[in-house]
């Protein structure tokens, strides 16, 4: 009931608020209602035969979580482990995911009406996964598309 009311607010005002991150140096939102939680575990199971990106699995309160390199998931370089990484924990098709970034930023309120569509190329990544673009006044943050970077296809 008030995911609806706030999906209400949302298409009304038409505005949404992004977590924000950075996957090395690539400045990274999504809307903030898919993120379940963001944590620091780092003390994951590998998993053989997994694809490179897979970091891999973690038990967060008797939910198995598979842990996500983003960097390498979005073709760019490997995310190093420092005290600032995190993992942002989102639900993609009942299935809980952790995308490991290289740090959090800030919350950012995006007027959807001044989202562009996103180039072919963001910062080396493949536009594919992103949605758009929304720039501040001294930042540009790709929107990223959730469920096209957790999609299995190459």
């Amino acid at each position: 009931m008030a995911k609806a009311v706030a999906e209400a607010k949302k298409m009304a005002s038409r505005t949404v608020e992004m977590a924000t991150f950075y996957v090395g140096q690539a400045l990274c939102g999504m809307d903030i209602l898919n993120v379940q939680e963001i944590n620091k575990l780092m003390d994951m199971t590998t998993v053989p035969q997994a694809p490179e990106y897979v970091m891999g699995i973690l038990n967060l309160r008797g939910q198995i979580v598979t842990i996500i390199d983003l960097g390498k998931k979005l073709k760019l370089s490997a995310t190093e482990l420092s005290d600032m990484s995190r993992n942002i924990i989102v639900n993609s098709k009942g299935e809980y995911i952790g995308l490991l970034v290289t740090r959090i930023s800030d919350v950012v309120e995006a007027d959807l009406d001044k989202v562009e569509p996103p180039p072919a190329n963001i910062g080396g990544v493949q536009g594919k996964f992103f949605k758009g673009v929304f720039k501040t006044k001294d930042r540009l943050i790709g929107i990223l598309d959730v469920e096209k970077v957790l999609n299995n296809e190459k």
